[in-house]
C-alpha cells in the first residue's frame, strides 16, 4: 500500500492565534494578519525582538529575530503586540486534537507543526486533497486562523509541499511530480540546506533542487561529508523516516536568559546561574534522567558568544551539583571585567535516571547536610525531590531559595520569560 503522509503548517502561527484571538473573544475589529504589525519582545527587559510579522510589514523588508528598533526604523507606524506563550500553547493543542480526528499517527513537528499518516484512510475519507481540504477549512471553522497542508508519500516531500504558496492551500508533492514542482526551486528551499551548506553548492555550479539531485553523490560528498548525501537524498525525495506519535527522548536540556542589565560581579552573575540551574534541575528530574556533561555560555554586552563545558565524573540531575559544576566553569570562562547581558547552562548527555552512582571520596565529604556515613548527594537529591513536590502543588515560587528573597533576579531563569506567558488586555490597546 502506497504511503500517504500530510504535514500541517500553520499560517504566521503567532501573529494568526494572536489575531484570532482579538476578534473572537475580545470584539477587535481589525485583522493583525492584514495590517503591518508584529509580535515583540520587551525592549527594557532586553527582550525587544520580532517574533512574528504579518505579510504586508514583511514588504517593509521586517525579519524575525532582528531588534525592535530596527524593525521601526523600517516601518515607523508598525503595529507590535506583546507575545502571549499561554495562548500559543492553547491554539497549537487545539489545533493537533483537531488532527487527532482523521488519524491515531499524528507527531507533533513544532508548536505550529504535525505530520498525520494517513496511510490506509482512503475508504474513510476519501481521496487524499478531498479530506485535506476538510481538514484545513474546519481548522479555519473552528479556530479561526489558517494552515498549508502538503500532501506526499513521505514526510520530507509533504513538508516540501505544505512550503508552497501560502496561505490557506493544499498542495500534493508525489514522487512523480518532484521534477516539475521541486527541482526548478532553488537550492536553498531545499529542507537541510542552510545557507552555509548553499554557499559551498553554489561553488559547485549547484543552483537549483534539480541540479543538487542530479550531481555526483561521491564530488558531495568529498565537499560535504555525510551531509552532502543526506541532502543528495532530499533532493531526490528519499525518506523513510515514520510517523511517530511519541515524542523523541531529549538528548540534552538547556536554559539561558537576557538580562535587563549588564553584568559586572560574580555574585549577581552566580545567582543567575544558580537559577539557571534550578530549572534545568528540575526538568530533568521531570524526566527522570541526568546529565554527564555541563556547558556554560556568555554573551557580551557586545554579543560576543563564548562557551566552555566539562564532562561529570557522575551523571546528576541535582540542582546543587548542576550549580557548582556551572559555577566552576563561569569562573574559567568569564575574564571579570567584560559586561554580560545573557548567560545559558546546558546539561548533555543525558541517561536514565536509575543508572547506578559511582561513589567517590568527594561524596563523602564532611558536611552538615548528612548523617554520618551517608553521602551529600543522597540528601541534596531529597531536598530536590521535596522541592519539586511543593512547586508542582503550589506553584513555582511557593518555595525559592533565600539568597533571592532580597534581589531582583527570578529564582528559576531560562526558557520563555514569565510575562510573556500572559498577557493583562486590559493594559494594552485592542483594535
Amino acid at each position: 500500500m502506497r504511503r500517504l503522509i500530510f504535514h500541517i503548517d500553520v499560517n504566521n502561527a503567532f501573529l494568526s492565534w494572536e489575531a484570532a484571538y482579538r476578534i473572537h473573544h475580545l470584539n477587535g475589529t481589525e485583522d493583525l494578519r492584514v495590517m503591518d504589525s508584529a509580535i515583540g519582545g520587551d525592549i527594557e527587559s532586553r527582550r525587544g525582538i520580532i517574533l512574528a510579522k504579518s505579510l504586508s510589514a514583511k514588504r517593509y523588508g521586517i525579519k524575525t529575530g532582528e531588534s525592535i528598533p530596527e524593525a521601526l526604523k523600517k516601518c515607523p507606524h508598525l503595529f507590535i503586540v506583546p507575545p502571549h506563550y499561554q495562548l500559543y500553547e492553547r491554539c497549537s493543542k487545539a489545533f493537533i486534537e483537531i488532527l487527532k480526528d482523521y488519524s491515531p499517527d499524528v507527531e507533533q513537528f513544532s508548536i505550529d507543526e504535525a505530520f498525520i499518516d494517513m496511510t490506509g484512510t482512503g475508504r474513510i475519507w476519501g481521496e487524499p486533497v478531498r479530506v485535506a481540504n476538510i481538514i484545513r477549512e474546519r481548522i479555519r471553522r473552528d479556530l479561526g486562523f489558517t494552515v498549508n497542508i502538503g500532501v506526499s508519500t513521505n514526510k520530507l516531500l509533504a513538508k516540501m509541499a505544505s512550503e508552497f504558496r501560502k496561505p490557506d492551500l493544499v498542495h500534493t508533492l508525489f514522487p512523480e511530480e518532484i521534477k516539475v514542482k521541486m527541482w526548478p526551486l532553488p537550492v536553498k528551499e531545499l529542507y537541510f540546506a542552510g545557507w552555509a551548506t548553499c554557499k559551498k553548492l553554489h561553488v559547485l555550479g549547484i543552483r537549483t533542487i534539480g541540479d543538487l539531485a542530479n550531481f555526483d553523490i561521491e564530488i558531495l560528498k568529498q565537499h560535504l561529508k555525510s551531509h552532502g548525501e543526506v541532502i543528495w537524498n532530499n533532493a531526490n525525495g528519499r525518506d523513510v523516516s515514520p510517523v511517530s506519535a511519541i515524542a523523541p527522548a531529549n538528548k540534552g536540556y538547556g536554559n539561558s536568559t537576557n538580562i535587563a542589565f549588564d553584568v559586572t560581579d560574580t555574585a549577581t552573575a552566580g545567582l543567575i546561574i544558580l537559577s539557571l540551574a534550578e530549572s534545568v534541575g528540575m526538568r530533568l528530574r521531570r524526566d527522570g534522567v541526568k546529565s554527564e556533561v555541563i556547558s556554560i555560555g556568555i554573551k557580551a554586552h557586545d554579543f560576543q558568544y563564548m562557551s566552555h563545558q566539562k564532562t561529570l565524573r557522575t551523571a546528576t540531575n541535582i540542582t546543587n551539583e548542576l550549580y557548582q559544576e556551572a559555577i566552576g566553569l563561569f569562573h574559567e570562562l568569564w575574564d571579570y571585567k567584560t559586561p554580560i547581558r545573557h548567560l545559558a547552562l546546558h546539561a548533555g548527555r543525558v541517561k536514565d535516571e536509575g543508572a547506578a552512582r559511582q561513589l567517590s571520596l568527594f561524596d563523602m565529604a564532611d558536611s552538615p547536610l548528612h548523617s554520618a556515613g551517608s553521602p551529600d548527594f543522597i540528601q541534596l537529591g531529597q531536598v530536590d525531590t521535596m522541592s519539586d513536590l511543593v512547586r508542582n502543588r503550589y506553584g513555582i515560587d511557593a518555595l525559592k531559595r533565600a539568597a533571592f528573597l532580597s534581589r531582583p533576579i527570578d529564582h528559576v531563569s531560562g526558557g520563555i520569560a514569565r510575562e510573556k506567558h500572559t498577557v493583562d488586555y486590559t493594559k494594552i490597546v485592542v483594535k
